[in-house]
């Protein structure tokens, strides 16, 4: 089931559109027809509010001025844990030959370190 706070792929015309997040559901004036405020991950931001049924919350396809539409729930990847595998590179600083400053954020398994 979809809820506030989650994150949804909109599908319009059978492909994937945009991304949103989901702002707020209310009841609408109509029984069994919600009030649905998405946050659009697009630029630029925009908050957009759809009338509509509990099953195209949940994904069920829909029409939209006559073109196909749906909502997914995007299902986040676990997040990314230490293990015994990774470990935290030294960060070196390096000066390039304009003379900025560059700081390299990487993370390399140990195999890939060498005497490590």
């Amino acid at each position: 089931m979809t809820n506030i706070g989650d994150v949804v792929l909109i599908y319009y015309r059978e492909k994937p559109a945009f991304f949103a997040r989901i702002e707020s559901i209310e009841p609408d004036i109509k029984k069994d027809w919600f009030r649905v405020q998405l946050l659009t991950l697009t630029i630029p931001l925009r908050t957009v509010t759809w009338i509509l049924r509990e099953e195209y919350i949940n994904g069920a396809p829909f029409t939209m001025e006559g073109s196909p539409a749906r909502i997914e729930a995007v299902i986040p990847p676990p997040p990314i844990s230490d293990s015994e595998d990774t470990k935290d590179v030294a960060i070196k600083e390096v000066t390039s030959k304009d003379g900025r400053k560059i700081i390299p954020f990487i993370r390399l398994k140990k195999k890939d370190i060498k005497g490590a």
